[in-house]
């Protein structure tokens, strides 16, 4: 958002949208971090058993620091879960570690949105460091080449946000399949509150694509007045 003008106007939606979904993702979180699973596996047990189920044992499982820092490392092949989750039993958890093993068949399938993501990503670092200061120069000195040069390297980050859309989707659906599959949750009570927790953490992605895309048509727009 770098500055305040008239044209900060364009991020109401966006900055509304990014609220809620903090909302909602720490409601739906805490609401379903205290059910714990019928089966009463761990998120490291459930990890385990749906590792072996697909055939995917050779990645490493391990607890790390931080509050939801999970994630699949593809390039080392290790899935990190944050302690709550790695030890927690509840439903929450195990929605949670079912999604991160959702990226890591998608790894093993050569997904393509996901190796598009990963090929994106040192391109995007660089682009977005470079995107804000180079616009911020140009608009500043009425010099439009190093404004479209900005506008352009931003883009890269709409990208980025662009791409992880489909890539979270798609875990999040087959992290409902895997759970069913390996009869980790069966009744329709468990099913659809691993679905709640997966559509609250989805919300956040979109609302981090939406900041994006109206941050560019804003700098679309300044850059028009010059």
């Amino acid at each position: 958002m770098f500055f305040f003008d008239s044209t900060i106007i364009i991020l109401i939606p966006a900055i509304i949208l990014t609220l809620y979904a903090q909302y909602k993702v720490k409601t739906t979180y805490l609401k379903y971090s205290k059910i714990l699973a019928k089966n009463g596996f761990s998120g490291k047990e459930t990890a385990e058993e749906l590792l072996l189920r697909n055939n995917l044992s050779n990645i490493k499982i391990e607890p790390i620091e931080g509050r939801l820092s999970d994630h699949y490392d593809p390039r080392q092949k290790k899935l990190g879960l944050s302690k709550e989750i790695y030890y927690g039993k509840s439903l929450a958890a195990q929605g949670i570690v079912a999604h991160e093993i959702g990226h890591a068949l998608q790894d093993a399938k050569n997904y393509f949105p996901l190796s598009l993501r990963s090929n994106l990503v040192p391109v995007t670092n660089i682009g977005s460091r470079m995107a804000v200061p180079l616009f911020l120069i140009g608009f500043i000195f009425s010099f439009p080449a190093l404004m479209d040069i900005g506008i352009i390297a931003f883009s890269l980050a709409v990208l980025f946000q662009l791409v992880t859309l489909p890539v979270e989707f798609d875990a999040s659906k087959r992290a409902v399949n895997l759970l069913v599959r390996a009869n980790i949750v069966s009744d329709t009570e468990e099913i659809n509150a691993v679905k709640k927790v997966l559509s609250a953490a989805a919300l956040t992605y979109v609302a981090a694509t939406s900041v994006a895309v109206f941050q560019l048509l804003r700098l679309i727009v300044l850059r028009n007045r010059r």
